[in-house]
């Protein structure tokens, strides 16, 4: 057994692998006791190390969270994960802020907290930008980043940090996605190609390979899609069918479910999220005019909305849950289960898939409408909120109205960045303007002036 100062380091019994150190808490007056390392000349200098640390904090002199500061780096992430869930944070939020934080430990190769120091993440920042990253991640993952520092200063994890010190790039001198609004022939050839598809990939012509893209003993293929043979794709499709008269109905359904989900976007604005997050009992379909409530938690800003519907997008939306409650009425006389009386509402109100680009692309593809124009502006799932802005400009609505329905608070957002100046008559615009023409004084004098 041997003694540093207030501290004894002694084993628990002979057999003991590891030494045991135990001091006086000269404030507390409890005995402290903790089981150090094999190794007796390293065990006491831990013992050393921990009395000297408490004596400093009493005094003042070093930082009472010096250990939680400490803690893996993991554990202040996991913890503050958390908080985020805690407040109700959109789980696609959360992984995006799991993804920066990821990056920023291994860029700055931290192990605690104070390892995020201003010369690391701005080096962390410097490598995004060479790989070719825009303005608009350097800057997502430079707030990311402050959030999380900015929350644990809150908790008392750090006393203070400089990171807001990070440098904010110009997004408007790097804008690397420019999103175009569809015309109106577009969208009803969009419309017309979501309605069919699914069936139409089932009546596809069987084609020959051609010699240079064979592999193994695969040489037919099926025919792509266009707007052209689509139609007689359909109709080979419902051919092929008929005989299984369940997939037909399936397939068709999903049809008019892919057309709705594009109709509804473009007739509403509402973002891809929003719209999935919209059940049966957002409806007012009987109010007038009738109108959707989005709850906050759905919303981009977190601020509820009650979103108007056209009379006739409403009445489409009657007869889709009318179908949906109808068929959940016959799944349930064919399995012998209770019949319900109306659909419940927590009952979605469209599926709308995750990877509803890569439906948007295929159907894109079939209407032959191209996703890049000569601009280099593309279309998405996004661009149908684009395509509502632009509408709305292009037939003449008030700003400030055009304002309100795209839910935004800046009124440059609106008429910037959501209005495809391509779908703006310019032309006839120069039209209202007044005939100018050369005239000298004489004529001046005739008109009275």
């Amino acid at each position: 057994m041997g003694r540093a100062r207030l501290g004894t380091l002694y084993k628990k019994n002979p057999d003991a692998a590891r030494w045991t150190g135990a001091f006086t808490h000269p404030r507390t007056g409890k005995r402290v006791i903790r089981t150090l390392y094999v190794d007796k000349q390293a065990s006491r200098s831990a013992l050393d190390r921990m009395i000297r640390e408490v004596e400093r904090s009493i005094e003042g002199l070093d930082d009472p969270k010096a250990q939680l500061r400490r803690t893996p780096i993991a554990e202040h992430v996991s913890a503050y994960l958390e908080q985020c869930l805690h407040e109700r944070q959109a789980p696609r939020h959360l992984q995006i802020k799991e993804l920066h934080l990821g990056r920023f430990i291994a860029g700055c190769d931290a192990a605690c907290i104070d390892d995020f120091t201003l010369d690391a993440a701005s080096r962390v920042l410097r490598a995004l930008s060479a790989e070719g990253k825009s303005a608009r991640t350097h800057n997502h993952h430079r707030a990311t980043l402050i959030a999380f520092m900015n929350w644990a200063q809150r908790t008392d994890r750090i006393p203070s940090h400089t990171l807001t010190r990070l440098p904010v790039l110009d997004e408007k001198c790097d804008q690397r996605r420019h999103r175009r609004a569809l015309t109106e022939p577009e969208l009803e050839r969009l419309l017309w190609v979501a309605r069919r598809r699914p069936i139409a990939d089932y009546g596809r012509e069987v084609v020959q390979r051609v010699l240079k893209e064979r592999k193994g003993r695969a040489t037919w293929t099926r025919a792509p899609l266009t707007f052209k043979n689509l139609e007689a794709a359909y109709a080979r499709g419902r051919k092929i069918l008929a005989k299984h008269p369940e997939v037909l109905e399936r397939l068709d359904r999903l049809g008019r479910e892919r057309e709705l989900i594009y109709r509804t976007l473009v007739l509403t604005g509402l973002r891809k999220g929003e719209l999935a997050s919209l059940t049966v009992g957002s409806l007012r379909l009987d109010h007038d005019p009738p109108y959707a409530i989005l709850a906050a938690k759905a919303a981009k800003a977190r601020v509820g909305a009650e979103i108007p519907l056209r009379p006739d997008l409403a009445a489409e939306l009657r007869h889709w849950l009318e179908e949906s409650l109808a068929s959940e009425r016959a799944a349930a006389r064919r399995d012998g289960l209770p019949i319900p009386a109306g659909l419940s509402p927590g009952h979605p109100l469209l599926r709308v898939r995750a990877d509803l680009i890569r439906v948007l692309e295929a159907d894109l593809r079939a209407a032959e409408i191209p996703k890049r124009d000569d601009r280099g502006y593309t279309v998405d799932v996004h661009a149908l909120r684009h395509t509502f802005g632009s509408h709305l400009s292009a037939r003449g609505v008030l700003p400030r109205t055009a304002q309100a329905a795209m839910r935004h608070s800046n009124i440059q957002l609106t008429m910037n960045l959501y209005t495809d100046p391509r779908l703006l008559d310019v032309a006839a615009a120069l039209e209202a303007l007044p005939r100018l023409r050369s005239s000298g004084p004489t004529h001046h004098a005739a008109r009275g002036t």
